[in-house]
């Protein structure tokens, strides 16, 4: 539950991990904002704080000098936290497997699967796949995402070999080929992550935030590559039953950054990490609407940020459209949404479209600055 807004002189903390921040972003971060997120392509004069109280959020927004003033009347221990939060929203990112991350990056879905909710079937031959692959970065794809599992809601597990197979061939054969993109795993299982980057795959991209495998922060970390970590309430064969939160936003902050300080204590470097809020995963549609409303708090964490908004099912609840590929144009809209709140990564089925909608907010961008 979240309250309307209150004057920031009526609002007091407590406890520090019950303090958030949002920046309130803009698209011309050199001329109209005193700091940028992750000193990349949006920036920022005011901030919203959250302040959790039991089962209860209160928020204030106030210009960042006077939340760090507001900070220092809260105690010691709340400037710090107040002071470590901006430093994260701020920190410049650092290049996520060699890319970039100063604009918006497009993640191309390359699903290997007989049953993903909405490309099943359609790439599971290999020829198919790989000619796939080859579309995805030649229509601007930075990364590509190859998953031999299905996480849609209710679906099954894969079993361990049959994933492998679906997957390995494709990452040896596009290792081969140099494509021109990163190649990245889509496995919860650490002995296919183990494999897939030996065979030329460079990030790891597990719903599970690392958690499905008992291996698998060991095995990240062994392998020293970037990793995705995303929130799931439950598994795909039972997250849609009933999803439950008091405060999505807050609690699926919570949650990564209760998985990043593991991996940090695993071994994995920040620096190595982009979190993903997990649209769709255990979520329903209010959860998900909030999460997106509040994409920008989760800055916080200090690593680059990965949506997934393609194709999912709240366009259908919001827009009435049914069919999964049909939703493209709902897709695009959350997408410059996200990429308004600074989010750096964008994993979509429809790069090509996705590319082309970027080069106009960008170019908007750029006449504004």
């Amino acid at each position: 539950m979240s309250n309307p807004p209150v004057p920031l002189s009526d609002l007091t903390a407590v406890e520090p991990q019950a303090v958030y921040l949002r920046p309130f972003t803009v698209l011309a971060p050199a001329g109209r904002a005193t700091a940028r997120v992750g000193a990349g392509f949006v920036g920022f004069n005011t901030v919203e704080i959250l302040v959790r109280k039991g089962g209860v959020i209160e928020r204030a927004i106030a210009p960042v000098a006077e939340i760090q003033l507001w900070s220092r009347h809260q105690g010691r221990e709340i400037a710090r936290h107040i002071d470590s939060l901006l430093d994260r929203i701020t920190r410049p990112r650092e290049p996520f497997a060699g890319v970039s991350m100063d604009l918006p990056r497009i993640m191309g879905i390359l699903n290997i699967t007989p049953d993903s909710f909405s490309d099943g079937g359609n790439y599971f031959a290999p020829e198919a796949a790989a000619r796939r692959a080859l579309e995805l970065v030649k229509g601007g794809a930075a990364f590509i995402d190859i998953g031999g599992e299905s996480t849609r809601p209710g679906s099954d597990p894969v079993a361990p070999e049959e994933e492998r197979r679906r997957v390995l061939p494709l990452i040896k054969v596009l290792h081969q080929l140099k494509p021109g993109a990163v190649l990245s795993i889509d496995t919860r299982k650490a002995p296919l992550m183990k494999d897939a980057c030996a065979a030329g795959a460079q990030v790891v991209n597990d719903i599970s935030a690392l958690t499905h495998d008992p291996d698998a922060l060991a095995t990240v970390a062994r392998l020293g590559v970037p990793v995705v970590l995303m929130h799931c309430q439950g598994d795909p064969k039972t997250m849609q039953d009933k999803p439950t939160y008091t405060h999505a936003p807050t609690e699926v902050f919570d949650y990564l950054s209760q998985r990043i300080l593991a991996c940090e204590a695993a071994g994995i470097p920040r620096t190595r990490i982009a979190v993903d809020p997990g649209i769709g995963f255990g979520k329903g549609l209010e959860h998900n609407m909030a999460i997106l409303a509040d994409l920008a708090l989760f800055h916080g964490l200090g690593c680059p940020v990965l949506v997934g908004v393609s194709r999912k099912s709240f366009i259908w609840h919001l827009a009435g459209i049914e069919e999964p590929k049909a939703r493209m144009p709902g897709s695009l809209a959350a997408m410059l949404w996200a990429v308004g709140q600074g989010v750096q990564i964008l994993r979509v089925h429809d790069v090509e479209e996705t590319a082309q909608a970027l080069a106009v907010w960008q170019g908007a961008a750029r006449a504004e600055g």
